[in-house]
């Protein structure tokens, strides 16, 4: 259907489709191109435009596979939707300049500078986030786009007009410096490492803080390690020191805004609620806590530097995310019950013991895993590959990029095993003897269809161990759960912590083990970290090894 003629457009957009979020879009994407085309007046232009926005937004909240809790790859089946959600927002912008463009050869639109500088920056920034909630690399030239919008707005003099704008949550209102600091807010974010729901209240978030940032041409004094921006360069902050000696950096002042953060915080301690801070009616207190925390640094203290500066390394890493496969690898046999459980008690609903289920699940028993494991001191690895082929625990191999002490940079073109975002992994370099335990960071697809991964080491070494929840009767005893201990270490400065599956933590609640031949008893004191599959935990020893 041809969509050329605003005055139709006006009469479609009152009569979309309903059922389909996927089809509702290809008309508004088809609307909003073909008028893009056809160069109409700006006046009705801008008026199909304005009526669209509200529209496309609500359409693009409701499409499927697009809600960025997993890492979209190029060849997944949502991808194509994805690209036609990137075209529209990349039509959006351009449509607003090119309305800019035509009203100032017409000498139209006047009073509408500002707002076709805001709207174009915004949707340019809309572009940026779509990417990042993808979890794809930026395609090249993408941030000088963006860099462009605001340069232009800057060079008419309407950066700093706030504008009506319903899609803002918070203020209602923005102008096109607050729509690009906001961008600029977005890639300090680690959205590598946000979960979906993360990343919208980020964007919202984003849009809420903006106004507490500035840009200012005087750098004289700065700290090397403070926010700058280089506007002809292809990326967004970074510290002043790393910038082009040649350009002419912005300095990035976000003074204000580590205040308005704690001033979140302090109104948390006094009861006041997320929506009514502007942070949004679907936070809870403590999630909300949790997430501006971890943007307190970035946004409001400015670039703290690398704790470990990476080096570029090569080679290979084994990496596994299974927990049963994990502990295998870590201690080099598969998990089994401490023979002095008493069997009866370790039936399961289904009528099988433990080691019947395993005998199902693998086919036979291990035995042959207990052979001998090491040789002249070392782990035997060659012979625990073999038997990891053979039960079906192997570990995955990853190219390593760059690593530091906190971790390692890696690349892989996917296979079978799939990764989510802070779930524990077992890994080991090449050169390693042992297996570590580590939490995914962050991952990334590039447009070549390989997945890079960041993952934070674990400090300290860990071994498998079992146990259980304590029952009030003995008579019920749950049998015992692979689980993995890290020993405290003043070298690392760390304390003793268990590593057990998710779900398990409850403040001062009694975690039985059985470690190196003897049964404990734990006290959970403190849960340290958490994944979608573990928790890390702090305890205390609540009676003598038995």
């Amino acid at each position: 259907m041809d969509y050329r003629d605003p005055a139709q457009c006006l009469g479609f957009l009152q009569n979309l489709p309903t059922d389909s979020p996927v089809e509702r879009l290809s008309v508004l994407a088809d609307i909003v191109a073909d008028l893009l085309v056809a160069r109409p007046l700006p006046e009705p232009h801008l008026e199909v435009l304005e009526m669209a926005r509200p529209l496309i937004d609500k359409t693009r909240a409701r499409l499927p596979g697009l809600d960025g809790d997993e890492p979209l790859p190029p060849d997944s089946l949502h991808n194509e939707l994805l690209l036609k959600v990137i075209k529209l927002w990349n039509d959006l912008s351009r449509s607003y300049a090119l309305v800019a463009a035509l009203a100032a050869e017409t000498g139209t639109l006047k009073a509408q500078r500002a707002l076709l500088a805001q709207r174009r920056t915004y949707y340019a920034g809309k572009i940026v986030s779509e990417y990042y909630r993808a979890h794809r690399a930026l395609p090249v030239d993408l941030w000088k786009r963006v860099h462009e919008c605001f340069i232009a707005a800057e060079q008419e003099n309407v950066h700093a007009v706030r504008v009506s704008d319903t899609l803002n949550v918070v203020w209602k209102a923005q102008s096109a410096q607050e729509a690009y600091l906001s961008i600029l807010l977005l890639d300090l974010a680690n959205a590598f490492g946000r979960s979906g729901q993360e990343w919208t209240w980020i964007c919202r978030w984003a849009e809420r803080f903006s106004p507490y940032c500035t840009l200012s041409p005087n750098i004289e004094g700065r700290k090397p390690t403070t926010y700058g921006l280089d506007l002809a360069a292809d990326h967004g902050l970074r510290p002043l020191g790393l910038l082009n000696k040649d350009a002419t950096p912005r300095y990035f002042d976000c003074n204000k805004l580590a205040s308005q953060i704690q001033s979140v915080f302090a109104q948390f301690k006094q009861g006041v609620s997320p929506s009514s801070l502007g942070l949004g009616e679907d936070c809870s207190v403590e999630a909300s806590a949790r997430l501006l925390l971890s943007l307190y640094r970035p946004w409001g203290l400015a670039s703290a530097g690398r704790r470990f500066p990476r080096r570029g390394s090569t080679g290979m890493v084994e990496l596994c995310a299974e927990w049963l496969t994990i502990g295998f690898h870590i201690q080099g046999k598969l998990f089994e019950q401490p023979r002095n459980f008493n069997q009866r008690s370790m039936t399961s609903s289904l009528g099988y013991t433990h080691d019947e289920l395993a005998l199902h699940a693998f086919g036979e028993r291990a035995a042959g895993v207990e052979t001998e494991l090491t040789r002249n001191g070392k782990r035997n690895f060659s012979h625990q590959h073999l038997e990891a082929e053979r039960l079906g625990l192997v570990c995955e191999q990853w190219k390593l990029l760059d690593q530091s002490v906190g971790g390692f940079r890696l690349q892989q073109r996917p296979h079978s095993e799939r990764l989510s975002h802070h779930q524990l992994v077992g890994l080991r370099p090449q050169d390693g003897e042992y297996f570590l335990l580590g939490q995914v960071s962050w991952l990334m697809f590039r447009e070549d269809g390989l997945l890079e991964a960041g993952i934070h080491v674990l400090p300290g070494l860990p071994r498998v161990i079992a146990a259980r929840q304590r029952t009030e009767s003995d008579d019920l005893r749950e049998p015992y759960s692979q689980a993995f201990m890290i020993e405290a270490s003043d070298v690392l400065q760390i304390t003793a912590s268990l590593i057990l599956p998710e779900g398990w933590y409850k403040t001062n609640a009694i975690v039985e083990v059985f470690d190196a031949g003897l049964e404990r008893q734990l006290r959970m004191t403190q849960l340290l970290l958490k994944g979608p599959n573990f928790e890390q935990i702090g305890f205390t020893e609540l009676s003598e090894p038995a």
